[in-house]
């Protein structure tokens, strides 16, 4: 299986993703990247600081986007290339983050297009702003 080809792309063209972020994720997530800083698992240090509770990795939040691309837009086979984040406001624990990716350009002779990505919370609050750029999968050869 493959996703979609850049004939089958279309400017406008959006899919989304939405998970709730548990305590779990954030734990497993710190484990296997190894970043283990307070701010993200120690409530009683993360109390001390500006948000004033423990808060997601901001990558672990990005990885969402990352889900879109490789799976429903363009989809499998896709090849991320490159990515520019904007850290706009933290993600809780029991945050329900919805991801969007949305065509703004399409590049056919390079085989590549540009995404506006965007990461909200449930309360309509952008937390990520972003832009991709990808490689779609190629159409199999017969």
């Amino acid at each position: 299986m493959i996703g979609k080809t850049i004939d089958k792309i279309s400017l406008g063209d959006a899919a989304e993703f939405s998970k709730t972020v548990s305590e779990t994720d954030v734990y497993l997530y710190a484990g296997i990247i190894g970043d283990f800083n307070p701010a993200h698992l120690n409530e009683a240090y993360a109390q001390k600081t500006f948000f004033k509770t423990r808060i997601a990795h901001g990558m672990l939040t990005a990885g969402f986007i990352s889900t879109i691309l490789g799976t429903q837009l363009p989809g499998p086979g896709t090849i991320y290339m490159k990515q520019s984040l904007s850290f706009l406001a933290p993600v809780r624990f029991g945050d329900t983050i919805t991801a969007r990716a949305e065509v703004v350009e399409i590049i056919a002779e390079k085989n590549r297009i540009r995404l506006k990505t965007t990461c909200t919370n449930q309360d309509g609050t952008v937390v990520l702003d972003g832009e991709a750029v990808v490689s779609p999968p190629k159409a199999p050869k017969s």
